[in-house]
């Protein structure tokens, strides 16, 4: 076997794990990349430089700056402003400055910063603006070259090809022409309605699956044992609804109403956890260890698991929960999904909510920024002072006006930023060591070194010298297309990094089959690989605003679609336009 058809059967089955979730995508880059490398496909100095790549180290150094920017409480001040008025207006106004601030801010931190506001206020219901706030984060993160990791991968992957023309605003022109479409769209879909108090105030029902997933124990003693789940008012509980009974082994669902309820029963409850009072009128019923009536005594909090928490696919009781942050698991919600089984043994995803009733330590554990979005109005860390505020934001613009002038390089804007944010302290080596994007930095630094030996081994040109055969009819417009497709399915299947770093080689090989202009089809990968609209896996904000928003896949994919087909039409549209072939 040649070297680009081996080099092609890799990447097939790199592909295969991607879309099998077989592992993290930094896992399963970083085992590839090395094998290519034992395998002679990579010189060690073009292997070692693929991960100290200058385009990689800014995209690292822009992730230890928006460590303090996600403390600026500027996103949040304007939470009160954006929810003013109708949905419709709302959603526009939010879609707006959700972009600005994701053009120079990181996609999750904005998300972040505005989700605590949206999912708890009563005016308009958080589902009408969540998945509008994920969509508007994404589409701001394409206007500029530092607002996606994917922009700046292909940035890094552009420049070791030695293709010029990135910069600072190269997208920008592109990228206003979709947050202006994208926010009229997602304001002109959305229905009118402004009140929310009848989801407030609207009984819970068996059949719906929003609920958190509540457990509780019966003690030998209660009162309940021995009572049928009838007799001992368990039926009609207002706000909250026995699910099923997890007896020994045994799991007892639906709940007949003549079932009787015997000691060390778990009752497995599905509601919101504001209405888990009611289970204080039942004495001998522990929550999580602790007696109803004491657990309300403690501070609750509601989380979502982060993209980089080590508690994916592990379940409470495997990590040793309440050691390990100070906290008891109350409640669990996966967007629409209806959760069964014990609480203590549900296998934790990214995008889950939980309940917890937190310890007085649970702040100061230095793991929990990494593990959990926090939904509540006190930050984990103290928001920046209005001084603090300014010399942040002023040092970014100082930053991106000296690489923008090319005063000096992006490179040198950021470290000169960096060192100065740790010389005013609001940066720490500790903060750092804590939240260092090592994922991020594996998987870019592994996709340079895939890329490079998809080019080199010619598996890149392969792949082209098929699809120009296959679009010679339509000419050089077929394969710019063709190429903004693939990177769109892809992003969709696996991740948008990996997408760009897969589809990026393919699509300069295109380029060359007709001597045309490397650039739009640079860009068309950079924009494709940001397109991911239709599921909710496709992208880290997406699972952020899952569960707040009792979201089902459906729900995406019904709002995702006409996004994704007029975000796809704008850019093979204009690209071309603004970067003629």
């Amino acid at each position: 076997m040649t070297s680009s058809m081996l080099v092609l059967a890799c990447v097939a089955a790199l592909i295969l794990l991607l879309v099998r979730a077989a592992a993290q995508p930094a896992t399963l880059f970083g085992v590839f990349a090395i094998g290519f490398f034992f395998a002679g496909l990579i010189e060690q100095t073009e292997f070692l430089s693929s991960y100290t790549n200058p385009a990689l180290v800014c995209v690292l150094l822009l992730v230890v700056v928006g460590l303090v920017l996600e403390r600026s409480s500027l996103i949040t001040q304007m939470s009160r402003v954006l929810l003013a008025g109708s949905a419709k207006a709302a959603v526009f106004k939010l879609s707006i400055i959700t972009s600005v601030f994701s053009a120079f801010l990181s996609n999750t931190a904005v998300v972040a910063a505005l989700l605590p506001a949206i999912s708890k206020q009563n005016q308009i219901e958080p589902s009408k603006l969540l998945i509008p706030l994920s969509y508007a984060s994404i589409l701001g993160g394409v206007t500029t070259l530092i607002g996606t990791s994917t922009n700046l991968l292909v940035y890094s992957l552009a420049e070791n090809q030695g293709v010029q023309g990135l910069s600072l605003f190269t997208f920008t022109g592109i990228g206003l022409v979709l947050v202006l479409a994208g926010a009229t769209l997602m304001s002109l879909s959305t229905p009118n309605s402004t009140s929310n108090t009848s989801i407030k105030n609207t009984q819970f029902e068996p059949t719906n699956g929003q609920g958190y997933f509540l457990e509780s124990r019966v003690k030998s003693g209660s009162s309940l044992v021995g009572k049928t789940v009838a007799q001992n008012g368990l039926r009609g509980l207002e706000g909250l609804y026995l699910l099923e009974i997890v007896r020994e082994d045994r799991l007892l669902s639906p709940v007949r109403p003549d079932e009787l309820v015997q000691a060390n029963d778990r009752l497995i409850f599905t509601g919101e956890t504001d209405r888990i009072q009611t289970l204080q009128r039942f004495d001998g019923l522990e929550v999580f260890g602790s007696a109803a009536g004491k657990l309300l005594e403690s501070n609750l909090v509601e989380v979502i698991i982060s993209s980089q928490s080590e508690l994916v696919n592990k379940t409470p009781k495997e990590v040793d929960f309440r050691t390990l942050f100070d906290a008891a698991v109350v409640g669990i919600r996966r967007g629409n999904k209806r959760l069964t089984g014990q609480l203590g043994r549900v296998e934790l995803k990214v995008g889950d909510s939980l309940v917890l009733a937190v310890g007085s330590d649970f702040r100061n554990h230095r793991n929990i920024e990494r593990n959990f979005h926090v939904l509540s109005a006190e930050p984990l860390q103290p928001n920046l002072s209005k001084k603090e505020n300014w010399m942040t934001l002023g040092g970014l613009v100082l930053a991106i006006g000296l690489a923008t002038t090319s005063v000096i390089s992006l490179l040198q804007a950021l470290m000169a930023l960096t060192l100065f944010l740790m010389i005013v302290k609001l940066l720490s080596p500790a903060q750092i060591r804590r939240r260092f994007p090592f994922d991020l930095w594996i998987l870019i630094g592994s996709a340079l070194v895939i890329a490079q030996v998809m080019t080199s081994s010619g598996a890149a040109s392969l792949i082209a010298e098929y699809s120009s055969s296959v679009l010679s009819p339509f000419g050089v417009m077929g394969a710019f297309i063709s190429v903004y497709v693939m990177t769109w399915i892809l992003t969709e299947l696996v991740t948008n990094s990996a997408a760009a770093a897969l589809a990026f080689p393919i699509a300069l090989s295109n380029a060359a089959q007709y001597d045309a202009a490397a650039l739009p089809f640079v860009l068309a990968v950079a924009f494709a690989a940001s397109s991911c609209f239709l599921l909710p896996s496709g992208y880290q904000t997406h699972l952020m605003v899952m569960s707040p928003g009792r979201y089902r896949t459906m729900d995406f994919v019904k709002k995702g679609l006409p996004m994704a087909l007029l975000y796809g039409l704008v850019c093979i549209a204009l690209i071309p336009v603004f970067f003629p072939f």
